[in-house]
């Protein structure tokens, strides 16, 4: 059972109504289930709309046909005003987080009849704006900071070979921790990652500098780690368990700091470098797309707008306010000056 799973979920609504918010957020889930969404998704499920129960106890709201399109506006509201226990709201993802499920959850109910008219359909969630990525490595940055990980100790093996799969692929690191050592082929040179984000399979090449430091890991470091209850996970903490993401995000952060460059990030540090490094070296940006396992093309071609050395290059190349040299530049003044001096004798 996977971890998420354990943490405590608060109760909320009333479990002895068969009709009530609560039965049907079961239903619903139990819908998901038999159409195969991951259990990440249904855990995000649950826990955001026991949130909405939650305010929905509060406001003596407890069946489904009770809440209508003005309530499910005031329930933005408190989303929008709702500040944390450091004083800070909640962010504009938070928001949309929290609402998209009940956009779903009430598409669903409709669609089931158990409401006659969809509350939700019109529920607009805050806007996103595109941001650009926090922070992009150069090479000589990337190179720095995987130098952070001693080579002499096995652990050091280990997360030298994390580091640079994340760098040779750009894969999230929920995609590093679920590895089995059965998805990789140094042979071929590629990695398979398994039921990555929307429960897609993609195969992907694998730098010949990470196939070396993983077939160290695998040969020297990993035997020390397997436990004989193995069940092929690639990657083994000390004690022989699956990574946490959380863990593993924290490891790779530590390794940045540790280097001393004025940048911060972690896994996606990495995969926001490669998919720049890439486009810049002139990869076509489908092919971006394809590495990343985006859905859909708009989502990749943000990084052409993080790519500035082309851009560089043309600019430099045509812009007319270009600092010249200070050798041209003399050579300009003297020649000016030689030209006055010709015009004065001329004049005498």
């Amino acid at each position: 059972m996977p971890k998420r799973e354990k943490r405590f979920i608060k109760q909320v609504g009333d479990p002895t109504d068969p009709n009530g918010l609560l039965a049907f957020m079961h239903h619903y889930l139990d819908a998901l289930r038999i159409k195969h969404y991951t259990e990440q998704t249904l855990w995000n499920n649950e826990r955001y709309i026991r949130d909405f129960i939650e305010w929905c106890d509060g406001r003596a709201l407890r069946q489904p046909p009770e809440i209508t399109k003005p309530i499910l506006e005031r329930y933005q509201r408190h989303l929008y005003l709702y500040r944390k226990a450091d004083g800070k709201p909640l962010s504009i993802y938070s928001q949309r987080a929290k609402l998209s499920p009940l956009k779903s959850w009430f598409k669903w109910l409709t669609k089931s009849n158990y409401l006659l008219y969809n509350p939700a359909s019109e529920l607009e969630p805050p806007k996103i704006r595109q941001r650009l990525p926090k922070a992009i490595l150069s090479e000589k940055e990337v190179e720095k900071v995987m130098r952070q990980a001693n080579s002499a100790e096995p652990l050091g093996i280990r997360d030298r070979a994390v580091m640079e799969v994340l760098y040779s692929t750009g894969i999230r690191r929920m995609e590093v921790v679920n590895l089995s050592v059965f998805d990789i082929d140094l042979e071929r040179l590629t990695i398979l990652v398994r039921q990555g984000k929307g429960k897609k399979d993609r195969m992907l090449p694998l730098g010949e500098r990470a196939a070396h430091w993983i077939s160290c890991y695998l040969n020297e470091v990993r035997p020390e780690l397997a436990l004989a209850s193995d069940d092929g996970t690639l990657f083994l903490t000390r004690l022989g368990e699956k990574f946490n993401e959380n863990w593993l995000s924290r490891t790779i952060a530590q390794y940045v700091e540790k280097s001393g460059i004025p940048k911060q990030g972690s896994c996606h540090l990495f995969r926001h470098t490669m998919a720049t490094l890439m486009l810049e070296n002139g990869a076509d940006i489908r092919f971006i797309q394809a590495m990343l396992g985006h859905a859909e093309l708009s989502t990749t071609e943000i990084y052409t707008q993080v790519s500035i050395k082309a851009l560089k290059d043309v600019h430099t190349r045509c812009h007319p306010a270009k600092l010249k040299k200070a050798s041209e530049a003399e050579g300009e003044d003297m020649a000016e000056l030689q030209q006055m001096l010709e015009d004065e004798e001329d004049e005498i």
